[in-house]
């Protein structure tokens, strides 16, 4: 298997598989699928120090200072493609929002969803909000990339994410770059308990709505490819049992679920 600069980390992995370290890479993404081909177990995760093409949703790059933030691809293979669990995502999400409350049980509560793949926190004293994670899922066959992306320790964003982008240590100062290792063993445990919710189940469903970022507020949204002139306006008013988005269009009665697309807040 190719370890070329790659360290193995001595961290709780209940997925029972290595967890591997390298301070560079192309993306964990990258180096994730090399993995996977060398035979890499499921569970398998791939952290990095900085990331020259970090990728985030709907083409965009992830930018992210070297060695402050917590940036990793856990591996998932599902032979069976009727056991990959639904709303992916959304449930990634909620299992990063509790680990962080693991890690500052002062801030339970604070911590919100927006659909489909962003961690945000309540701007402490204001009612505006800011990202410090997020969520981006790839598929091969039967393997799943899942990668994820929190902001622990960086203070400084590109003019272009300050007015919308945020970290924990803004919200938790005492925080430092090695938390970011902290992190990932709350989050690891937090994940695969909520892989491990049977299907039927709607705990997690509930679990989501609650935290659902904008829910019962107005909002316009994309649906569709990214790009998409279409814009529909409307109240945000849950997500569907696929983790479909649940909006109540302006002027209408019904709910209307969206698959893809992007929410644009007021």
């Amino acid at each position: 298997m190719y370890t070329l600069g790659m360290k193995v980390l001595s961290l709780k992995n209940p997925f029972g598989a290595s967890i591997y370290h390298e301070e560079t890479l192309s993306s964990t993404f990258d180096r994730a699928r090399l993995l996977y081909a060398q035979g890499a177990a499921s569970g398998t995760v791939i952290l990095a120090d900085f990331q020259e093409a970090g990728k985030g949703r709907l083409g965009r790059s992830w930018k992210a200072q070297r060695g402050m933030n917590l940036l990793f691809t856990i591996i998932l293979i599902y032979e069976d493609p009727a056991l990959i669990p639904r709303a992916l995502s959304l449930k990634t999400g909620l299992a990063v929002c509790l680990a962080i409350e693991d890690l500052a049980p002062s801030l339970k509560g604070c911590f919100q969803l927006k659909w489909p793949n962003d961690v945000m926190i309540l701007n402490p004293g204001d009612s505006g909000a800011f990202k410090v994670g997020g969520i981006l899922i790839e598929a091969e066959g039967p393997c799943l990339y899942l990668g994820v992306g929190i902001n622990v320790a960086q203070r400084e964003f590109p003019d272009d994410l300050s007015p919308k982008a945020g970290s924990l240590i803004q919200v938790l100062p005492d925080l430092g770059p090695q938390d970011r290792f902290r992190l990932l063993e709350l989050i690891l445990p937090r994940l695969r308990s909520e892989l491990e919710v049977p299907p039927e189940a709607d705990t997690w469903r509930e679990a989501i709505g609650e935290r659902l970022y904008m829910r019962g507020e107005m909002l316009s949204f994309a649906p569709g490819a990214a790009g998409s002139a279409e814009l529909v306006e409307g109240t945000l008013s849950g997500i569907g049992p696929g983790g479909e988005l649940l909006l109540i269009p302006r002027g209408e009665a019904e709910e209307r679920a969206f698959l893809n697309g992007e929410l644009r807040v007021y």
